[in-house]
């Protein structure tokens, strides 16, 4: 043991058992006092323009520079049985909606080619990033004026109703993850350990970090704004991460034990083993991680800096903290005892790898079979990939095509294309007032009328004291097909330079599918220098860590089969349907656009 006892695991762990108290009253004061602080100091989440990239978030700049927000847009679409059937009830919502205080510029029905169905379109006052928060009245008003007319249906959509049914839908979601993430972590390692302190310990330890890192997280906010669910995935990798050092160190302390080794020899051993293999298994993490700094985008800056302090802070904990425990509770780790999950042997002999070891062995005895087989079936798996594609999912892809919100987005696209998704034309002039810029609007709504290409509503919103303007332009297509992108092609392409161009110091198209394709674009782009810097770094650290190349190309043609197999399967169930309704979900279509870079770092 004289060669490990140099390590830097052993050195930290032997530190730590030599003062316990202070490592362990340490940690937990200083998680606490970040907490505290950071909770106190609050956290700033990205703007749109932060958000986004390309011409779409050059666009958004625009606005936010000029102190504008694009307002939360709401439309209700009313259908009768006959031919302006629903005049009634249109003005019946229309006054509820000016009743409720929330609605605000609300345009006269627009009717449909049809008759049959009517659009009202109008805003939420205040911040558009609450407004699903204060949009309970409007659905109040639009309840009630269904209920009052009962031949009339009803559809709404918009920027509040999308931002409140996923708020909650998504909020439900990771609430369920984080409170099912602890109780089934707890369950696994009671399994594992028999013993309630022994399954308790990884699973404190493991939070203690996480809670660490979410006051890190807030003050490193004021610097890098991060995404509204950077915490949550932040939690649920911390946990795992958390969990899963403890546990293997912890498991090769208690098998040192049982095997005859005296206390102080276990932890040596542990530290020097399983404590050297955390450590360099949390600086693969944390470099892999950075490699998202590589992207474009700030969502992918707070996902680094985000996991990176997790996977720092539970790193640090398990050959740290962990120790000290350990050499605290001594035997009384075993304390809570489950007589049925219990399994621990008689001492001098090994506890851990039973199921492992019979798995091994008839691998051990035909290792090229096996090699051949699992390789084929990793590669088999990995094939669905090559026909991946991704985007950023629209409301009825994310909601699922029975829920409400996606029949009407679905109702109201088909009566009034591009209605519910239009494009957004931003543009900074200092000759908005002028004759030359009014002419100029004019002709490009002529020519989008010519082009057959949009919707027959453009909005023109200008601020002349702020050299700023807005045009809303609906899109033929339900906002996300072809049809729609070929006249988001026609507006950057065409109209918008050759007309707006000229009058303009700033011109550019963004909107829903324009942000869409800018951020899959830049994604395209990114991955390929992500995955590079991954693999290089990967290779480099295997190589200085075991000094042996064939076990650092290993690393290298694993991880490529794992994560191949993984997008061939992700592609298989989410974007095909293969056996998606085992799961109780439908398919998508397409990959939500960031989960390949975040799935390959």
């Amino acid at each position: 043991m004289s060669a490990t006892r140099k390590g830097l695991a052993v050195r930290l762990g032997g530190w730590s058992t030599r003062h316990r108290k202070t490592a362990i009253v340490g940690w937990l004061l200083f998680v606490v006092v970040v907490a505290v602080v950071g909770g106190m100091s609050g956290s700033r989440q990205m703007t749109n323009s932060e958000n986004g990239t390309g011409d779409s978030a050059r666009a958004e700049k625009i606005l936010e520079d000029a102190g504008l927000q694009t307002p939360a847009g709401e439309m209700v679409m009313l259908r009768g049985d006959r031919p302006d059937g629903w005049r009634d009830a249109a003005r019946d919502l229309t006054a509820r909606l000016e009743r409720t205080g929330e609605a605000v510029r609300i345009q006269p029905p627009v009717r449909s080619e049809s008759g049959r169905e009517a659009l009202i379109s109008f805003e939420l006052k205040g911040d558009p990033d609450t407004a699903g928060k204060r949009v309970e009245p409007v659905f109040e008003a639009v309840r009630k004026t269904a209920s009052a007319h009962r031949g009339i249906a009803v559809y709404e959509f918009g920027d509040a109703t999308a931002q409140h049914r996923l708020d909650d839908m998504l909020t439900n979601d990771f609430k369920k993850a984080e409170l099912t993430a602890v109780p089934l972590a707890l369950g696994i390692l009671l399994v594992v350990f028999g013993a309630l302190v022994a399954a308790l310990l990884p699973v404190l330890l493991a939070v203690t970090a996480c809670v660490g890192t979410f006051g890190l997280l807030a003050l490193v906010s004021h610097k890098l704004p991060m995404f509204d669910s950077t915490t949550s995935v932040m939690f649920l990798v911390g946990l795992a991460v958390g969990v899963d050092y403890s546990l293997f160190y912890l498991r090769r302390e208690r098998d040192e034990r049982a095997a005859g080794r005296d206390a102080g020899t276990a932890l040596r051993i542990a530290a020097a083993t399983s404590g050297r293999a955390v450590l360099i298994s949390g600086v693969t993490v944390m470099l892999a991680m950075s490699g998202m700094f590589l992207s474009g985008l700030l969502l992918f800056h707070g996902f680094a800096v985000a996991t990176i302090l997790v996977v720092l802070m539970a790193m640090l904990g398990s050959v740290t903290v962990l120790p000290a425990m350990l050499s605290w509770l001594g035997d009384r780790i075993d304390a809570g005892r489950v007589p049925l999950l219990n399994r621990r042997r008689k001492k001098g002999l090994h506890t851990s790898g039973g199921v492992t070891v019979k798995l091994m062995r008839p691998v051990l005895a035909k290792p090229k079979l096996f090699a051949v087989v699992a390789g084929a079936l990793l590669l088999a798996l990995s094939a669905p990939a090559l026909g991946m594609k991704t985007e950023q999912l629209g409301m009825d892809k994310q909601f699922g095509s029975d829920a409400p919100i996606t029949v009407a987005y679905q109702e109201i696209t088909g009566a009034f294309p591009g209605g519910p998704a239009p494009a957004e034309v931003v543009l900074r002039s200092d000759d908005i007032a002028s004759p030359r810029f009014e002419t100029a609007v004019a002709d490009f709504k002529k020519q989008l009328a010519a082009s057959g290409r949009f919707g027959r509503t453009v909005d023109v919103e200008a601020h002349r004291t702020k050299g700023v303007a807005r045009i809303e332009v609906p899109l033929a297509g339900d906002g996300q097909d072809a049809t729609s992108r070929r006249a988001l092609d026609t507006l950057r392409e065409d109209l918008v330079p050759k007309i707006l161009g000229p009058v303009s110091d700033q011109v550019y198209v963004s909107g829903e599918l324009a942000g869409s394709r800018d951020f899959n674009h830049q994604l395209k782009t990114d991955i390929a220098p992500v995955f590079l810097f991954i693999a290089a770094v990967t290779f480099v650290l295997m190589l200085l860590c075991f000094r042996s190349l064939p076990i650092a190309l290993v690393s290298i043609v694993l991880n490529l089969l794992s994560v191949g197999a993984a997008y061939g399967t992700m592609t298989a169930v989410f974007q095909h349907g293969w056996g998606a309704e085992l799961l109780g979900m439908e398919p998508a279509g397409a990959i939500e656009s960031w989960m390949p870079l975040f799935v390959l770092v």
